[in-house]
């Protein structure tokens, strides 16, 4: 026996019958337990800030920063060693408070996606924060939940999963008298218990938590590192050329070693981390007050290049308000005696909508008043799609309730196809009734729902359409009923069964307009079978079976009235019906792209333009056209604003975004030759022309390094001309304050050679000029490689 069967020990649970007949806690007493025991939550365990500041110098590029301090310091260049230990500190503590801040947001994003329960206080049902059960609460659990806390069940039947507690792969039934775990989750059934234990009391000392924030790097991170694994290569062939090249003439290599090693950290994409978590953050915060709150800061980046959305159809395209719209009874049943039945097996503390529908419709029909007292119930189960009650009437009757062909096969020569297809074609929901003893069924008849369509649906559909997405409706109903849902909606009439996805080839989204009859585990494999054909794939759900596809998917959506367990899986979690929020996710998600597009082209043609300069200008003059000192100062002033890149005005996409290597390597390469020209020009100019001195020659270096810098951001962030868009006042002010602060440093002489102020503005000039001109260019290469 696995020791989650066993009792709790030490338990001081009541009997099952009295918490049977309990009304629950009081609102005063629960808030006193409350005091006394603690919030139901294990507390996360958190670094220590300072371990968190210390690690950042724990990393490669903080290592190359620190032997480059430590060469410095050996060769006796004291305020050289100084200025680079300073900016490796600030740049720390930068990264330190970005990251403390995304991490402050996520934590209120994850608040949002605590666990619920139902909770009987001062004697009526109630929906709770999971924190804020007690020891001794009644509670009321159900298909889809995650036990709150540590129960002892008083009534009710549940097949519980405890997988992840205790790694044992099938499920176990319990029922009055036995203890359900914190953590667990319900596979099937309901019943109500006592907690027995919360937070740290639990059996195992946890809660699960919900929001399972994805640790493993994204693709854009990994598609990033691979462009600069490549680019630390050609600065690693550029830094052997010169030392062959210092071998050759003589070049020191004492002062040759620094200006290398720096070299080597000028191809480290150090803004990365910072400048990705700030984008996803921000995009993040400005969706959760749009309706979408997001677990997995991936999901954003992959929504941006989702092509088609398996969506479900109640609840999301639909009002998933169902109220009775036709009863058609067989004799001897009447149509109030048809509808009473059906009353009989729903069941109000489901929360079902074909149940709440039901019971509604009777108890407007007065049907229920002298309703007989039930002495056994199963509620709906996915795979016998039926639900039955027991109760006495003068004998034991027996009433089941469900999916036409199910309920049918349960009554010896029932045929209810030909009825069940005329009502399925106005896009009803059929159910079929039957009523009997325990040896004998008879058919009662049928029961038509309707849910009508989300009045925003059609025009979601299209808008969605034009952003190049496109939506395939998942639904549980027949054949009939979907194809007219679906022509409603807009979507077309091509309606598929599931048994369709069991073909190898083929793509489902281009074949089928809507998949009928679907059952939970069929969405695993539709999301399969649409990542096969090619597709990034979003998927919808609800259920706690619907998880595996939420998980398989790259955009798992977990909708409204989802359960836990399928927010818990989810990657984006919509807090309002429908999926106009959608909309929303996909738009920002392609602002995002864009922004992250923007920093990758611009890091390929910096790191291009630098290492390609500094390299072959040491080798073409015999002299460092720039201090290691000055190129630690420029890696820092051109990430300042490459991290305000996150904030930037981008905008959004009208197709789905991929990203493709090639293009992006080619498309930096182009515009890095064009750079490297005016920066070879201009050291001619500064050599041959001015006859400046070495010092000022480093000075006007540092500068046109930092000018371009700042003009390859405005250069790459419009695939048309550069004026096309204003950028956002972030980026704006920090290019400004970036140019401004460095200009003041050279004019000074701070830290480099002093230059004059006519020389810092004509250079600013030119840069300027000569940036502007490229442009026209620029547009050009983007049309013709098909950038954006």
């Amino acid at each position: 026996m696995s020791a989650l069967a066993a009792p709790v020990r030490g338990s001081a649970a009541r009997d099952p019958r009295q918490v049977a007949r309990s009304a629950g806690l009081s609102t005063e007493e629960a808030q006193r337990r409350l005091e006394q025991y603690g919030p139901n939550a294990v507390p996360e365990p958190k670094r220590h800030p300072w371990r968190v500041l210390a690690a950042k110098f724990w990393a490669p590029v903080p290592w190359m920063l620190e032997a480059t301090v430590i060469l410095q310091l050996a060769l006796g260049k004291w305020d050289e060693a100084v200025v680079i230990a300073a900016l490796l500190v600030l740049n720390a503590l930068l990264s330190f408070v970005q990251e403390a801040r995304a991490d402050r947001a996520l934590m209120l994003l994850r608040q949002r996606l605590s666990v619920t329960a139902r909770a009987l206080r001062d004697g009526r049902w109630q929906t709770l924060g999971a924190e804020q059960v007690v020891p001794g609460d009644v509670v009321h659990i159900r298909l889809g939940d995650l036990v709150p806390a540590d129960l002892r069940l008083a009534d009710g039947e549940v097949l519980l999963d405890q997988s992840a507690l205790t790694g044992e792969s099938l499920p176990v039934e319990a029922g009055a008298g036995a203890a359900a775990y914190a953590g667990a989750v319900v596979r099937r059934g309901e019943a109500t218990g006592e907690v027995t234990a919360t937070g740290v009391r639990t059996y195992f000392g946890k809660t699960a938590d919900l929001v399972r924030t994805a640790k493993t790097e994204s693709h854009l991170a990994r598609l990033i590192m691979t462009i600069v694994k490549y680019l630390i290569a050609l600065d690693a062939v550029l830094v052997l050329a010169l030392f062959a090249y210092a071998i050759v003439t003589g070049l020191p290599l004492h002062d040759l070693l620094p200006f290398a090693l720096v070299l080597l950290v000028a191809s480290v994409p150090v803004a990365l981390p910072a400048t990705f978590t700030l984008a996803t953050a921000f995009g993040a915060q400005e969706l959760a007050g749009r309706g979408v709150l997001v677990t997995r800061l991936s999901a954003i980046e992959e929504a941006a290049a989702m092509d088609v959305l398996a969506s479900d159809k109640t609840g999301t395209l639909t009002q998933n308000r169902l109220s009775l719209a036709a009863v058609h009874p067989r004799a001897p049943f009447t149509a109030d005696a048809l509808l009473r039945l059906a009353a009989v097996a729903s069941d109000e503390a489901t929360q079902d909508p074909i149940d709440l529908a039901i019971l509604t419709a009777a108890r407007e029909r007065h049907l229920l008043d002298d309703a007989p007292a039930r002495s056994g119930f199963v509620p709906f189960d996915p795979h016998t799609k039926r639900s039955e009650a027991l109760f006495e009437s003068g004998e034991m009757r027996r009433v089941v309730k469900g999916a036409p062909p199910a309920v049918a096969a349960l009554v010896p020569g029932a045929s209810v196809d030909a009825e069940v297809a005329a009502l399925a074609a106005g896009g009803w929901r059929v159910l079929a009734v039957a009523a009997g003893d325990a040896t004998r069924l008879e058919l009662a008849g049928l029961v038509a729902l309707e849910d009508p369509i989300r009045q925003d649906a059609p025009a979601l559909i299209d808008r969605l359409r034009t952003l190049g997405v496109r939506i395939v409706m998942v639904t549980g109903d027949g054949l009939a009923t979907a194809r007219s849902v679906a022509e409603k909606l807009g979507l077309g009439t091509r309606a598929c069964p599931p048994q369709t996805l069991a073909a190898p080839e083929g793509d489902p989204a281009a074949e089928c307009d809507v998949f009928a009859h679907v059952l939970p585990e069929d969405k695993f494999r539709l999301v399969r079978a649409l990542q096969h054909a090619g597709h990034v794939t979003g998927m919808t759900g609800d259920g706690v079976n619907d998880a595996p596809a939420l998980k398989q998917a790259e955009v798992g959506v977990a909708v409204a009235s989802a359960t836990d367990v399928a927010k818990a899986a989810a990657s984006l979690v919509l807090t309002r019906p429908g999926l106009a929020d959608m909309v929303a996710a996909i738009e920002t998600s392609r602002r995002i792209y864009r922004r992250m597009l923007t920093y990758t082209l611009n890091k390929i043609v910096k790191t291009l333009e630098i290492a390609v300069f500094l390299a072959v200008g040491v080798m073409a003059t015999g002299t460092f056209v720039i201090t290691p000192l000055l190129m630690v100062l420029l890696l820092f002033a051109n990430d300042f604003v490459t991290m305000a890149i996150a904030t930037d005005n981008a905008p959004t996409s009208a197709r789905p975004t991929r990203w493709d290597v090639r293009t992006l390597v080619l498309t930096a390469s182009v515009l890095a030759v064009a750079i490297l020209l005016l920066s070879f020009s201009l050291l001619y100019i500064a050599r041959n022309v001015l006859h400046l001195p070495l010092g000022e020659q480093q000075t006007l270096v540092f500068l046109m390094l930092v000018f371009s810098g700042q003009g390859v951001v405005y250069l790459v962030r419009e695939h048309g001309h550069f004026w096309a868009s204003r950028p956002s006042l972030w980026l704006a002010v920090a290019s400004a304050a970036d140019i401004a602060i460095v200009s003041a440093l050279a004019i000074n002489g701070v830290l480099m050679a002093a230059v004059s102020p006519m020389l810092v503005a004509g250079l600013l000039g030119a840069v300027a000029l000569y940036l502007a001109l490229l442009d026209f260019g620029k547009v050009r290469v983007f049309r013709t490689l098909g950038l954006g």
